[in-house]
């Protein structure tokens, strides 16, 4: 089953990918405007691409290093035997969904303004959301380090 955290994880990871290829595509523009055999521009163009599959690869290792230490943070705050370093980030989530929830039903108070409203949305978003698509992203990523 493919979740919506799968799709970002994937579309990241292709964007990701877009991005080196527009990279390397004047390099083999160029190798298909030289005045060598087929041959020679076909042998260059595969090193080019075990380039930037090599490249690729690395990205990809690298974003897989990024989310697991990051992973490993919030692990080790959550397994932390003091209440505060264990629950801080939760808290945080549930205090801002609460201030936006009040705010719907009108019983906040009136210096809370709209522009606040929506970086707290935004923030409670990216928490709830970051944790989710990391999730995901490692397992993603575990899978294509496996194959």
């Amino acid at each position: 089953m493919v979740d919506k955290c799968d799709i970002l994880w994937y579309t990241y990871c292709m964007s990701i990918f877009s991005f080196i290829g527009k990279i390397f595509k004047p390099v083999a523009d160029l190798v298909d405007n030289l005045h060598t055999s087929e041959e020679e521009k076909l042998e260059i163009k595969s090193k080019m691409m075990e380039m930037q599959f090599e490249f690729q690869s690395k990205i990809l290792d690298y974003e897989t290093k990024l989310m697991e230490s990051k992973a490993t943070i919030v692990e080790s705050e959550a397994k932390s035997e003091h209440f505060l370093t264990a629950a801080w980030r939760p808290i945080t989530m549930l205090l801002f969904t609460g201030i936006i929830v009040l705010r719907w039903f009108g019983l906040t108070d009136a210096s809370i303004s709209q522009e606040l409203e929506l970086k707290l949305f935004s923030i409670v978003q990216l928490g709830l959301g970051g944790y989710i698509v990391g999730r995901s992203g490692e397992k993603i990523a575990k899978e294509w380090r496996d194959k």
